[in-house]
């Protein structure tokens, strides 16, 4: 009986150091959460700030993220590194920022995990937080004034979002990064329409 609860607890052990190895080769994940003010996240620093601290928590250390988020100043396509890119299960979404931005990308929301490996809520679940931060067109370039470059939680701004599940409304619908532009930039606003001022983070290898 003490052998076999030995082994059992040695088992158990093991399955529990593996977690890890596997979680540190994350390089994408969906923030859990807001930062707290909507679309004012303190610009693009201030997301890529919370991209790493996201990813810290969850045990992904020593790696430098960025927000996938466009300004007037910079591309949300050009901030993100080559790829390829893989979520907190190891499942490769993209090879590349081509792929990344064509119809051939791995993304869902099946695939689109949080930095712990979770699902985000879809359309149909309660609540929905489909939409997901970019201020991006199709091709990762700027689209509209996001936020006022992130720094903006009034209801009168507007950012451009993406839809992780695939599915929804607007001119758009099945595009992660480009859907449609939120009603406004804070964080009820976003709420209103599906959202929950969720953003994309990627290794930027």
């Amino acid at each position: 009986m003490i052998k076999h609860l030995t082994v059992a607890a040695v088992l158990a052990l093991g399955t529990v150091s593996l977690a890890p190895a596997q979680d540190a080769n994350m390089s994408f994940f969906i923030t859990s959460q807001n930062p707290g003010n909507g679309g004012d996240l303190g610009g693009l620093t201030g997301a890529d700030a919370h991209c790493s601290s996201l990813a810290e928590a969850a045990g992904v250390t020593g790696k430098t993220w960025a927000a996938y988020l466009s300004d007037s100043t910079q591309n949300a396509r050009d901030r993100i590194g080559t790829g390829p890119w893989m979520n907190a299960k190891g499942v490769v979404v993209a090879e590349n920022l081509d792929q990344l931005h064509s119809e051939d990308n791995n993304l869902g929301k099946e695939t689109s995990l949080s930095e712990t490996g979770e699902v985000i809520n879809g359309r149909g679940d309660t609540p929905n937080r489909h939409d997901i931060l970019t201020g991006s067109g199709l091709n990762g370039t700027l689209e509209g004034n996001a936020c006022m470059d992130w720094t903006s939680s009034a209801s009168d701004g507007s950012a451009m979002v993406g839809h992780h599940d695939r599915t929804g409304g607007g001119a758009s619908p099945t595009s992660w990064n480009a859907a449609h532009g939120s009603r406004g930039c804070g964080l009820e606003d976003l709420r209103g329409t599906g959202g929950d001022g969720l953003f994309y983070c990627f290794e930027t290898n």
